[in-house]
């Protein structure tokens, strides 16, 4: 009997979408083209968009009930109203409520004519000025949210706040001091070489800027440069509280798809492509207009400048899933799969889309590159922390007297962020809590900010650096309302890969609604979900409730370590 390892397994709708040209590559548009304006579920009209491209009718079913976007009705006036941390915390989760009255249906519903539907999403980018929502595409924020979207206000949406702390801004230089983009590309593709701006990367210690933390240029150089390798940009920016991405895909598209480039380069990519998630459709379009921009300038294309480089890159619209932003479910979402985490190995560095070699970085770390390949690596890592150099792109949410994104160097205090360049909160109101890093991040109670934005030292706190946007509560939220809030997203977001997470995400959710001690249950709950957790996802979840529980102390006893 012969073994099978894991980068034998056996994959039968890749096998099936290989032989038929691969048409999982369109799938995901074509559903959600098939879906748009029908109030009605998948099982009426995805089987007939699975039979257009000679897939089975479980080929289309799968991901068309597992995205959100999807899977929820979609009458021709489709709101989107954001359920994420830094809304909820803006009214204590009560625009839900006045949202569903001002509309007449609940989310996951359409109205009884029809005419309109309702889905509550996880982040909308718009964390700085919560409550907010999607009229369609038109962005409409603040306490007014309800009237706003019932006609009686005009829709209201502030650009987002940005400033730099650092004096020299590596992300936003073209935002805030209009330093034109594509200053690196042309130079580094015709006269330059892969391994030079390998070597500036490596120098730099730059780090992504998605959550892992892992090291840009080993990752780089574990996909080996092998045949038909894959650069992705993840835009799949899913982490409430964060909206770093958005920002520079709107205000400096050109500049994240330069930096693109540069990591093809490097790894010998002939393709990349960029993934922006569908709640940000103002920057899918500015994107978009980018790479038109690019191909007309010369900047990608089967000769790129003139030289024997080829690069193209496509763009792809998510579906609505936390998770997919993962590397692996990202990889299954772009095959036209569900976008659940898989397993490990093989990486896919070594074996990802369409098993082709497959780099995945996020939007904020491609777009330090240019700065980096221009300036010297050795000139990054003079920045930040010995450990962990650079800078980061943090978000502060709408609590805050000065809401908005700060550009700052890895270590910078926490408590500085806070009070100076956030201004404390608004009103005068008194932090209760800080979350870092996303919902799974993890939380700082008021007296314990005396810590360095950086992985090592929040880490430390039992928090993570994450995206580093940062939500805070004050006092008009009950600590309980924030605990089953946490609870809320893990179960509603979970992948269902594994049972570990699938089951102890909504048993966690019913003991937070219980409103009892969780004694012993709670004990043995989060060390399967630590333990077993086939992704970061669950192993997070843990963690993230003890820190919770340590910021709020006796409010959340049970719940601590």
């Amino acid at each position: 009997m012969v073994a099978v390892g894991p980068a034998d397994r056996f994959d039968a709708f890749r096998a099936l979408a290989g032989r038929r040209g691969r048409p999982g590559d369109r799938l995901i548009e074509s559903l959600a083209e098939a879906g748009a304006g029908r109030a009605d579920g998948p099982g009426s009209w995805a089987p007939d968009v699975a039979a257009r491209v000679g897939l089975p009718a479980a080929a289309a079913l799968g991901p068309a009930s597992y995205y959100a976007d999807l899977a929820t009705p979609h009458s021709p006036r489709h709101v989107r109203v954001c359920a994420a941390t830094a809304c909820f915390a803006a009214r204590a989760g009560r625009h839900l409520a006045d949202v569903e009255d001002a509309l007449g249906t609940s989310p996951g519903t359409a109205s009884p004519d029809g005419d309109v539907s309702v889905q509550e999403v996880r982040c909308l980018g718009y964390c700085y000025a919560g409550p907010a929502a999607l009229d369609g595409d038109t962005p409409c924020t603040g306490p007014t949210l309800a009237m706003q979207l019932t006609g009686r206000e005009p829709p209201s949406a502030p650009g987002i706040p940005a400033a730099d702390d650092t004096g020299d801004p590596v992300l936003l230089g073209g935002v805030l001091r209009g330093e034109p983009p594509w200053q690196v590309w042309p130079g580094s593709v015709t006269t330059g070489t892969p391994a030079q701006v390998l070597s500036e990367v490596a120098a730099s210690g730059l780090r992504g800027r998605g959550g892992a933390g892992f090291r840009v240029a080993a990752k780089w150089e574990a996909a080996g440069r092998g045949a038909g390798t894959v650069v992705v940009a993840n835009g799949d920016e899913g982490d409430p509280g964060s909206y770093a991405d958005r920002l520079l895909m709107e205000a400096d598209p050109a500049r994240v798809l330069e930096g693109l480039a540069l990591a093809c380069f490097a790894c010998g990519a002939p393709q990349g492509v960029v993934l922006v998630r569908s709640e940000y459709p103002a920057a899918l379009a500015r994107m978009r207009e980018a790479v038109g921009q690019a191909y007309a300038d010369g900047h990608l294309g089967p000769s790129v400048h003139g030289t024997a480089t080829a690069l193209d890159i496509r763009l792809v619209e998510g579906a609505g899933s936390y998770v997919a932003g993962e590397e692996t479910a990202l990889i299954a979402g772009l095959e036209g799969g569900r976008g659940c985490a898989g397993p490990r190995p093989p990486y896919p560095t070594e074996r990802g889309l369409w098993d082709a070699p497959t780099v995945v970085n996020n939007v904020e770390t491609l777009a330090a590159v240019p700065w980096i390949v221009r300036r010297g690596g050795e000139a990054y890592a003079r920045r930040g922390t010995p450990a962990e150099t650079g800078t980061k792109l943090v978000c502060l949410s709408e609590r805050f007297a000065r809401p908005g994104c700060h550009e700052v160097e890895i270590g910078t205090p926490v408590r500085r962020i806070v009070t100076e360049l956030g201004g404390g909160l608004k009103d005068g109101a008194e932090l209760a809590a800080l979350q870092v890093g996303g919902p799974l991040g993890g939380f700082l109670a008021a007296d314990a900010l005396d810590v360095p934005l950086s992985e090592a030292g929040l880490s430390a706190r039992g928090a993570a650096l994450g995206h580093a946007g940062l939500v805070a509560f004050d006092q008009r939220v009950a600590p309980q309302d924030v605990l089953r809030h946490v609870w809320e997203f893990a179960a509603a977001e979970s992948c269902g890969a594994c049972s570990p997470c699938r089951v102890g995400s909504r048993r966690g959710l019913e003991t937070a609604c219980a409103g009892t001690p969780p004694g012993r249950e709670w004990e043995r709950l989060s060390r399967v979900l630590a333990e077993a957790s086939l992704c970061a996802f669950g192993r997070r979840i843990p963690l993230a409730v003890r820190s919770l529980a340590r910021a709020y102390g006796d409010r959340l006893a049970g719940w601590g370590p």
